[in-house]
This record gives structure tokens, C-alpha cells and sequence, in this order.
């Protein structure tokens, strides 16, 4: 069963419980944008389901709710960015602003970023790039839950990319995904439902494909992009591994087994090679390359084309990466943001323990 409430009302319950953690009113109010925004684009897996586990993470002292986020080495078109042991949700947004004003002076901006903890959908932060007329990348690495081809031992996380392109007439291109077949959440979904995992989602601690969703919690292991050799999984592989390097080993943040794992209760690794999680993000300006309305007018161009590709059978049409986030979007902010009775109690826990009412119909302040 689901029960649906409003963007309004899951925003004020969210921000007073970031407030209650100690952050400030605006790093509440952005760590509660970022989080929310993945509800209202269909990615539950990423939005208020998660808020308990950072309130888990902070009482472990593991979150500084007050971070001093800081530039810790630059060049004209990079950075590195120390976290502090922040919310991701306001580390990120922090260090993509970064390489927005990098872009703006110098055609492309990249940071690096260590000592952080994940940061909700990464197409929040590549998004963030659009308003500026500029192509928007970002990714980070995660806990290790993930085993290389081959693998029984879990080395990688999910560690998503996301790429946000501009256009003009048409919405924007808007990549968003996993290196991985599927994402821990996607699973931890199936397993509010009590329902099993497709094949080719997860391996059991032997190494054998199941599709038994609790997998993880009886030392499996999810699997990269394709699932197995013979459907393409060494290119998720790959995949997975380009993002931990650049977002980890580039910046100095921790890497591969060493990832420090996003559930509270899993100890963190011993001799960990880095700080932190590590994030990776660019800003390109288009006009760097070409002009602007060229490049917007042929961007359109692309959409529509791709639009136009006769369907399979069975499909009514072709989808644009970021289409069904974005439909999702404009249902929820008329219907409301559905949540699962168990994240509802879950939900209702921490606002027993933090001293905040649930879901409150008192006006919002924001």
C-alpha cells in the first residue's frame, strides 16, 4: 500500500528534520531540494526513503552538519573540493557551482571532490548546468557493494553518471543511471514489496545469479552493467571503475573496497587510502565549441529525429533519456509523491526522534 502526500508537506517534514541535525536554514533548505527532487522525477530509490539513513550517518558522527567546505587546490579550469565529512546534498551542489564559474571564465570547469557522503541523484547536479546554457556531467563513487566480472568480492559501488544537455524548443538531454544493472535502491524497493530480482541484478555469496532481492544482506553482490560476461558486464565493469577513479583516486577521496558504505551500521574500512566519498563533476560551455543556437538548434533537431524512430513492436514510441523522469515530474506536482507505508513508519521514527511532527499541515514557511 501507498500512501501519497505533497511536495509541500514532505518538504517541511524534511527540513526541519536537516535543521534538528544541526545544519543551517540554507544548507537545510538545499539538502532538502536536492533530496525531494528525485521523489517528484520517479526516483525513489534516492529521496525521502534515504533521509533516515543520513540521520543514521549523523548520529554515527560520520555527517558534519556544519562543513567547511573549501577549495583545497585549483588551476584556471579545475579544482579539488574537501567536503569536510558534509552532506553530499550540499557538498555537491557546492562543488558543481565550482566548475560553473570555472566554465564561464575558461570554456570548461572540473572538480574533483573528497571527504563528502552521497549525494542523492546525480542528475540533480549535472542538471544545475543547464540554466547556464552548458552541458552538465556528474558522477560518484559509492559503497562497495558491487563484484567485477569474474568476482565474488564486492569492490566497486553503483557509482552513476549523469549528463544533462541543453537544447532549445525541445527539453533538455538528460542521462541518468547506474553502472550497474540495477541500483541498490531499485533492489531495496523489491524488497518493500517482498518481491524478486530479475535475473542478471545480483549474484549470492557463492557467485551464482539469484534473484533473490536480499541478496546484499547474506553477502552477495549486485552485478555491473549487462549482468554477465556473454551480455556485456566487463563494460560495466569498466564503466564502474572509470567513475571511482575519477571521482576518488583523482580527487583523494576513497576508492574501490575502501568506499565507506553508506548504511551507518557497516563499519568503515580500516586503512582507508583516501577521505571520504569522492565525487566528479564538469561544466562545458557549448559556446566553447560552437555557437550557442547552432548547437541548441541542432540539438533539436536530434530530438525530434530520435522522436521519430518507428517503434518496436509492442512500444507506442522512442524515448528521449530524461522523458520519463521528466513526465513523472509533472504528474507528481499534481498528484503528489507517493511513499511506501514502510517508509512512511520509517519515516515517522525519525520524526519521533528527532522532535518532529510527521508530515505536517502547518503552513510552509519556505
Amino acid at each position: 500500500m501507498n500512501q501519497t502526500f505533497s511536495y509541500k508537506q514532505l518538504f517541511n517534514f524534511t527540513y526541519q528534520v536537516f535543521l534538528k541535525m544541526g545544519c543551517n536554514e540554507e544548507h537545510a533548505i538545499l539538502a532538502t531540494r536536492v533530496l525531494l527532487s528525485a521523489d517528484m522525477r520517479g526516483v525513489d530509490s534516492h529521496g525521502v526513503a534515504r533521509l533516515s539513513g543520513y540521520v543514521r550517518l549523523w548520529e554515527a558522527k560520520r555527517i558534519n552538519a556544519r562543513p567547511n567546505i573549501k577549495i583545497v587546490h585549483e588551476t584556471p579550469s579545475t579544482a579539488t573540493v574537501d567536503g569536510d565529512a558534509g552532506l553530499g546534498l550540499v557538498v555537491a551542489p557546492f562543488a558543481m557551482q565550482v566548475a560553473i564559474e570555472k566554465a564561464e571564465k575558461a570554456g570548461t570547469g572540473w572538480v574533483a571532490v573528497k571527504n563528502s557522503n552521497h549525494f542523492g541523484i546525480a542528475g540533480y547536479h549535472a542538471m544545475m548546468a543547464l540554466e547556464h546554457n552548458m552541458i552538465g556531467i556528474a558522477m560518484t563513487n559509492a559503497s562497495a557493494i558491487v563484484a567485477p566480472t569474474f568476482s565474488v568480492e564486492r569492490m566497486l559501488g553503483t557509482n552513476p553518471i549523469a549528463v544533462a544537455i541543453p537544447a532549445h524548443d525541445e527539453p533538455p538531454f538528460v542521462a541518468d543511471f547506474a553502472t550497474t544493472t540495477a541500483s541498490n535502491g531499485k533492489l531495496e524497493i523489491l524488497q518493500r514489496k517482498n518481491e524478486d530480482a530479475p535475473d542478471g541484478w545480483v549474484q549470492n555469496l557463492n557467485g551464482e545469479s539469484t534473484t533473490n532481492a536480499n541478496a546484499l544482506k547474506e553477502g552477495g553482490a549486485l552485478l555491473p552493467l549487462g549482468g554477465d560476461k556473454e551480455h556485456g558486464s566487463h563494460k560495466g565493469y569498466a564503466l564502474g571503475s572509470i567513475v571511482d577513479i575519477f571521482s576518488a583516486v583523482l580527487g583523494g577521496a576513497s576508492y574501490g573496497p575502501w568506499t565507506p558504505p553508506f548504511p551507518a551500521y557497516v563499519p568503515v574500512p580500516e586503512n582507508m587510502p583516501g577521505a571520504g566519498l569522492g565525487h566528479f563533476f564538469g561544466a562545458m560551455r557549448v559556446d566553447a565549441f560552437r555557437p550557442l543556437e547552432e548547437f541548441e538548434e541542432h540539438m533539436d533537431n536530434w530530438i525530434k529525429r530520435f522522436r521519430s524512430a518507428k517503434p518496436a513492436p509492442g512500444y507506442d514510441k522512442v524515448l528521449i533519456p530524461g522523458d520519463v523522469e521528466r513526465e513523472m515530474e509533472t504528474i507528481r506536482s499534481k498528484d503528489g509523491i507517493p511513499l511506501f507505508d514502510s517508509v512512511v513508519k520509517e519515516l515517522n521514527g525519525v520524526g519521533e526522534k528527532m522532535g518532529v511532527g510527521l508530515l505536517s499541515n502547518e503552513a510552509d514557511k519556505i
